[in-house]
C-alpha cells in the first residue's frame, strides 16, 4: 500500500516555507533520535506527516526476520496507524482522523540502483577487450567505495505515516500533545514545519517540551 498524498499540505509548505529551507536539517543525514513532523491546517483539515527513522521506532533499522522483530514491526505501525494516541488535539476542536497510513521504507532503492550500475557496467565490459579487465575492476573497486561511503556496510529504515484529521472547530486546536514520545522511547526530537493559511512556523519537539502551540502560525 503506498502513502495517500495529501495534495494541500505540499503546496502550503512549498509556498509558504521557502525562507526556513536552509535552516531545517534534512533527513538525508539520518540521526538516531531525530526525526521531522510536518503539519498542515488549512479550513477545518490537520494534515501530518511523520518521518523518523527506524531505531528511534524499533530499536533496529535492519531488515526484521526473527518472530519478534516482526511483531516489533507489526505494533510499531499499529501505533503510528492511530494518530490521536501519538497527536493528541484539544477535545473542544472535534477532530476525528479521517486518513491514516504508516510505513516502513527500507534502503533497497539504493542498493537496486548501485545493482543496475554494476550490471551496465558489465555489459561495458563484455564488450571490450580482455586488456581492460583491469581497469573494469578499479571502476568495480570505485563502485564499492562510494557504496561504503553512503552506508558504511550498515542498513536504514525509516517510517513514513501521513494522517488526515477534520475538526469541528478548528479554532480550538491551539496545540498539539506529542504523546510520541512516550510511546517510542528512542525518539529524542522532532523538528517541526507548521503551515497554515496565515502563516508557518518551525519548532523543535523534545521529551521534555512535547506540547507544540499551534497559534504560533495561525
Amino acid at each position: 500500500m503506498s502513502l495517500k498524498p495529501i495534495a494541500f499540505f505540499s503546496t502550503a509548505l512549498a509556498l509558504a516555507l521557502p525562507a526556513y529551507g536552509e535552516e531545517t536539517r534534512e533527513l538525508d543525514a539520518h540521526e538516531h533520535g531525530h526525526g521531522a513532523l510536518n503539519i498542515a491546517i488549512e479550513g477545518n483539515r490537520i494534515a501530518i506527516e511523520l518521518e523518523v527513522p527506524g531505531f528511534d521506532i524499533v530499536g533496529f533499522e535492519y531488515e526484521a526476520e526473527s518472530d519478534e522483530d516482526k511483531a516489533a514491526v507489526e505494533a510499531a505501525l499499529a501505533t503510528l496507524g492511530d494518530p490521536l494516541n501519538l497527536f493528541a488535539v484539544p477535545a473542544a476542536a472535534g477532530c476525528e482522523v479521517t486518513e491514516a497510513v504508516a510505513e516502513l521504507h527500507g534502503d533497497e532503492e539504493h542498493h537496486d540502483e548501485h545493482g543496475e550500475d554494476h550490471a551496465e557496467g558489465e555489459e561495458h565490459h563484455d564488450e571490450h577487450a580482455e586488456g581492460e579487465e583491469h581497469a573494469h575492476g578499479e571502476e568495480h573497486s570505485e563502485g564499492e567505495e562510494h557504496h561504503d561511503e553512503h552506508g558504511d556496510g550498515e542498513s536504514h529504515s525509516e517510517f513514513h505515516a501521513e494522517y488526515l484529521m477534520t475538526c469541528s472547530d478548528i479554532g480550538k486546536a491551539t496545540s498539539i500533545e506529542l504523546s510520541y514520545f512516550r510511546a517510542f522511547e528512542n525518539a529524542e526530537e522532532l523538528e517541526v514545519q507548521l503551515v497554515t493559511e496565515k502563516g508557518a512556523a518551525l519548532m523543535e519537539a523534545t521529551p521534555e517540551a512535547a506540547i507544540l502551540d499551534l497559534t504560533q502560525a495561525m
